[in-house]
């Protein structure tokens, strides 16, 4: 069965921001997840992941992508993982969801 975009978003939620005690998907970092069939093996598919940081100066920015390929090659049927760090529409305090927002104390 192919991998579904629900599956990516909860293996995502093991990865954080190190400054910060949230994961990546309530933090509302990841903009989009795409997933394609694997050129290199047809029954496995290659997740595109569109995602953004806190802040166009954070310093943990390639540590999280890392964290991010490492995480999703981890979920049976992906052979593949890339993932496109932008900075538009920048990131703001209205992404976070609900849960990251108890988490931290805000509301």
């Amino acid at each position: 069965m192919p991998v579904t975009q629900e599956e990516v978003l909860t293996a995502l939620k093991d990865c954080y921001d190190p400054e910060i005690p949230v994961n990546i998907v309530d933090l509302g970092l990841i903009y989009e997840v795409r997933l394609v069939p694997a050129a290199e093996s047809p029954q496995a598919q290659q997740a595109e992941v569109v995602m953004t940081m806190t802040s166009p100066g954070c310093p943990a920015h390639a540590m999280i992508g890392e964290q991010v390929k490492e995480r999703v090659r981890q979920i049976p049927g992906i052979h593949d993982v890339k993932v496109d760090i932008v900075w538009s529409p920048p990131w703001t305090p209205e992404r976070l969801s609900a849960a990251a927002r108890k988490q931290l104390g805000i509301e």
